[in-house]
């Protein structure tokens, strides 16, 4: 097997090959991966939406064709939670999970599966926009921090924000360092939209991301998803009114 797809609502990616070593990230429903070595019942996987690598457990994958593989997902799931079902068993899956060979007519997802409840984006037809991003992002307010997670259950800084981002056709790279080396500068918060990122430092790395709703807002991962203030020297939380991350930068993408 040499590429493959998750089969499980949300997969866990660990940094090494052990049910005890550290979550690094999950791989979403439907989304492909490149199988680099196996150990025992793990593979070593590089997902290729972001090239981020990591171990995975054989049974929460199955193989695919390299033709499909490398295909760009079109369509993923647009409700906070979906329901499918594959091979005749139902299960739910989360925002922003993919929709290989997606019939969005029928209803059908590739040979073997339906989506039964729930809805299903096409990204090549949608355009960011500032309603786009706070319909998407308001959604998982609330959302418990997980470091590693990408879904509404659990999710980290960067992975809330590269899931927004993907629902839109838009890609990012899974750390927040490597998502402040994409996209265009923004000199000053001033100048700043909904929608563009802003970076945050400690001890002059990157450490933390979120989504700025307006030049004042930005909503972010940080204990939970929540929505603060934000000025030129970084975040100050609404319920404390204490600054807790100190800006680095903006970046657009879109």
């Amino acid at each position: 097997m040499e590429y493959a797809a998750c089969i499980v609502s949300a997969a866990p990616v660990r940094k090494k090959s052990s049910h005890k070593a550290e979550m690094v990230n999950q791989l979403l429903f439907g989304e492909h991966m490149h199988i680099i070595k196996r150990k025992d019942n793990w593979f070593r996987v590089q997902s290729m939406h972001d090239n981020y690598d990591g171990w995975i457990r054989n049974n929460l994958i199955a193989p695919v064709e390299e033709n499909i593989a490398l295909t760009g997902d079109e369509f993923v799931t647009g409700d906070l939670f979906n329901i499918i079902t594959i091979d005749g068993i139902r299960m739910n899956i989360s925002a922003g999970c993919s929709l290989p060979g997606l019939n969005k007519q029928e209803g059908r997802i590739g040979q073997k599966g339906y989506v039964y409840r729930g809805y299903a984006i096409n990204r090549n037809d949608i355009k960011p926009s500032e309603d786009i991003f706070r319909k998407l992002t308001f959604q998982w307010l609330n959302a418990p921090y997980l470091w590693g997670g990408r879904t509404p259950l659990g999710v980290d800084c960067s992975g809330f924000v590269q899931v927004i981002f993907k629902m839109m056709g838009l890609a990012l790279l899974r750390d927040a360092r490597q998502q402040a080396g994409q996209g265009m500068k923004i000199k000053k918060i001033s100048e700043a939209k909904t929608g563009d990122l802003a970076f945050f430092k400690k001890r002059e790395k990157i450490t933390h991301v979120g989504i700025l709703l307006s030049p004042q807002q930005i909503v972010h991962a940080s204990g939970k998803v929540r929505i603060d203030a934000i000025d030129e020297k970084g975040i100050i939380n609404k319920d404390t009114g204490k600054r807790t991350h100190s800006l680095a930068g903006i970046r657009r993408y879109w």
